[in-house]
């Protein structure tokens, strides 16, 4: 394998037009130089510095070579130098976030804002995450991801808590739940809306009604919060959803505590950890721990 060394050496050489004067440059002693052009000389097949009176002078291969080297040295230098305080004013990038359903709408405007005052060539996509499979993360396809973490998470994985959340009912406006008394008996003898999708325990919900003595009464099952939401709005049924990951969907909704004690759980954000270097995949990271870490009028 070619000493690449060497094209530093031959670089100054040929700047310098001198074996003392490169010497100098590289803090090598005269003779140490006089190796290093005599192995150059080997390397190339070319003399490349020649005697002419009491100085050298390139021949003309030294000539087509020191249009070539310069560049090749600065390019070394770029990769290996490192790197470069990140300037948010003038990153155009691209990134990736999946999440369920909810968390565009109730995060999404903050993190847009945040996002839009610090880096303006930023573009954010969000993703729908229809599952808890984590190669889309593995391939490069998502840059961060949100969710509850479960054995199926990929054990390589970095993860951050960003906030607590818990189930909560909801109906539309002016619904008989809501009115009078008798809401534990009301909230039993109600259609529901099973919200079954890949990945999500769906009976947890279920076994905590159950050990109070209800049984919710599935009138329809339905794959997503959203769906879930928007028949609550035009029919009788009830939704039971995510409190602050559906914040942003619940607008004009009657939203209530359930008449029975569900455990509270984690949403986190992913991502892989060779993003972990990147800076701007830093920053990216600290803009969704601070956006979901403020209050917006639900519980936190």
């Amino acid at each position: 394998m070619p000493d690449l060394n060497l094209l530093v050496t031959l670089d100054v050489l040929l700047s310098e037009g001198s074996v003392a004067g490169a010497a100098r440059r590289l803090r090598l002693s005269p003779s140490a130089m006089s190796r290093a052009l005599a192995r150059l000389r080997e390397v190339t097949g070319d003399p490349l510095l020649v005697r002419a009176g009491r100085n050298l002078v390139p021949t003309p291969r030294a000539i087509e070579l020191r249009s070539q080297v310069g560049p090749l040295v600065e390019g070394a230098k770029t990769v290996l130098r490192p790197a470069e305080a990140l300037d948010l004013s003038r990153l155009p990038r691209r990134f990736t976030l999946r999440s369920s359903e909810g968390f565009a709408e109730t995060f999404g405007p903050r993190l847009l804002s945040e996002i839009a005052a610090q880096a303006p060539g930023v573009t954010l996509q969000f993703l729908t995450k229809p599952d808890k499979d984590s190669t889309p993360l593995r391939a490069g396809e998502v840059d961060v991801e949100t969710g509850v973490l479960d054995e199926g998470t990929a054990p390589e994985l970095r993860v951050v808590p960003l906030f607590r959340d818990r189930w909560i009912g909801v109906v539309r406006a002016g619904h008989a739940l809501v009115q009078g008394a008798d809401f534990t008996a009301k909230y039993g003898g109600l259609g529901h809306i099973l919200v079954l999708r890949r990945g999500l325990r769906s009976d947890e919900i279920d076994e905590a009604a159950l050990s109070a003595g209800m049984k919710r009464r599935v009138a329809t099952v339905v794959s997503g919060f959203s769906t879930a939401l928007a028949l609550a709005r035009k029919t009788d049924l009830v939704a039971t959803v995510p409190e602050r990951h559906t914040e942003g969907l619940r607008d004009g909704l009657h939203s209530f505590d359930l008449p029975f004690e569900v455990v509270p759980f984690t949403i986190s954000m992913l991502w892989h950890p060779r993003m972990d270097g990147d800076a701007a995949h830093r920053w990216l990271r600290g803009c969704i721990r601070s956006v979901c870490a403020e209050r917006s009028g639900g519980r936190p």
